[in-house]
Parts: C-alpha cells; sequence; structure tokens
C-alpha cells in the first residue's frame, strides 16, 4: 500500500469534515442535486471527451496510485546484480529458478532463460516500457480532464440554484434549497477537482517517471547480464541512477 497516498487522501477529507462540523452540521452540506449535477455530469463529460477503454482503464490507474508502491532503484540493483552473479557463475538457466516481483524484470529474466540475445530483450521490453507510459499518460489526462470539468459543473449548478431561487422569490420555502444548490454544486466542483482529481493525476504522473527509470534500469542490467559482464561493474554502471544521498551511502558500504 502507497501510505503517503492514503493518509493524504484521509487526512485532507478528516480536516474539510473537521471544518464542517466546527461551523454546524454535517447534513447542511448534503444535496442530493448539486452531488448528481456535478459528480455524474462532470463525468459524463470526461467519458464524452474519451475513449470508453481510456475511461474504464482509468479506475484502475487510480487503484494502483493507492495500492501499489513502486520499487526503490537501490532495491532493483541489488536484485540484478545478485542475477547476474547467479546467471555469471551457473548459466542462465539457474535464473530460471529465481524469485523476482517486480513484473518488468521478471519478463525480462524469462527472455534471459529462453536464450534471447541482449538486442531482442531491449527491443521487447522497450517497447512494453513506451505502451506503460502511454497508458499512464492517458490515465492522467482522465483524471486532469476531471478536475477541468467538475468546476464548471459546479458553476452550472450554481446557475440553475440561482435561476430558481430568482424564478421563486415569492416562495420563501423554495429559496432554501435553490441557494443550496447555487453554492454546494460549487464547492463539490472545487473538492473534486482539488482533493480528488489533481493530487490523483500527479500521483500517476510521478509513478509514471519512476517506472520508466526503474524500467531503464532494468532493460540496461539484462542486456549486461546477456552479454556475460562482470556483476561489480555493472553495479557501478547502474549507481548512476540513485540519488547521490543513497549513492553514497552504498559506495561507503561496499
Amino acid at each position: 500500500m502507497d501510505l503517503a497516498t492514503i493518509i493524504g487522501f484521509l487526512a485532507a477529507f478528516g480536516i474539510v469534515a473537521a471544518g464542517i462540523l466546527m461551523g454546524g452540521p454535517m447534513g447542511m452540506f448534503v444535496n442530493g442535486a448539486s452531488i448528481f449535477i456535478v459528480v455524474a455530469g462532470s463525468l459524463a463529460v470526461v467519458l464524452m471527451r474519451s475513449s470508453l477503454g481510456d475511461f474504464i482503464g482509468a479506475a484502475a490507474l487510480a487503484g494502483k496510485a493507492f495500492a501499489n508502491k513502486v520499487d526503490k532503484p537501490e532495491d532493483l540493483i541489488e536484485k540484478v546484480v545478485e542475477l547476474a552473479t547467479i546467471a555469471r557463475k551457473d548459466g542462465m538457466i539457474a535464473l530460471e529458478s529465481q524469485e523476482v516481483s517486480n513484473e518488468f524484470l521478471n519478463k525480462g529474466m524469462g527472455m534471459l532463460v529462453d536464450g534471447q540475445d541482449g538486442a531482442a530483450i531491449k527491443s521487447a521490453l522497450s517497447t512494453e516500457a513506451s505502451m506503460a507510459i502511454r497508458r499512464a499518460k492517458a490515465g492522467g489526462a482522465i483524471f486532469e480532464s476531471w478536475g477541468d470539468f467538475a468546476p464548471a459543473m459546479g458553476m452550472i449548478g450554481t446557475l440553475v440554484g440561482l435561476v430558481q431561487m430568482l424564478a421563486n422569490m415569492g416562495d420563501p420555502k423554495s429559496i432554501g434549497p435553490a441557494m443550496a444548490v447555487a453554492l454546494l454544486t460549487t464547492l463539490y466542483g472545487a473538492v473534486i477537482a482539488n482533493m480528488v482529481a489533481f493530487p490523483i493525476m500527479q500521483k500517476l504522473e510521478q509513478r509514471s517517471e519512476a517506472d520508466a527509470i526503474n524500467n531503464e534500469l532494468v532493460i540496461k542490467s539484462l542486456i549486461f547480464i546477456s552479454e556475460g559482464g562482470n556483476p561489480r561493474v555493472m553495479e557501478g554502471m547502474l549507481f548512476s541512477y540513485l540519488s547521490p544521498k543513497v549513492r553514497a551511502k552504498l559506495e561507503s558500504a561496499a
């Protein structure tokens, strides 16, 4: 689980809820018409600008922002050095019995076991990495659009509520519900955009960039292993993917 995403999400909504409760009952901030206009309306517009596949796939990508963590480059380096040592000592076939949690590395390791050369491995995995980036960008674009459209639908709801209120000024009982629609739709649009859609979009962008770095690291490692290179030389080469602080720590421990 990605604790930063989960804690930040819960804390943001908790802070807003606490602020609401300090000023009055929570029920006054719940309005069915406002929720319908903003949530259903904004999602309908996002669907209109997207393909059905991208729209459905965005939900799965959002789940990854909460459920999965990106592997640390230093952990991947440790693993590929271990695999390179085994391959150099016992041959590629010995890699078949090794357990690897990273799916991208696991696929490449399977190609090594099957006897494919470095060029074939690079071509196949580079294509897969490129497609993963495209899927992440498509998902991020969905949430970016949702963040743009939700406040706009909130403004539409506000205008609807104002029209209803002005059209029924002679009936005092209708003014309150109409004003609630007018104000709460704007609130809901702002909440969806700034507390849901944009943070998820930015998280997907960060994860995509981190995955791209890790995938590049894996591809270079597998090519090096396929050529029978020295594992320690490979380790030093891969240290360039680490932050200066982590790199200095590992180099001092070596």
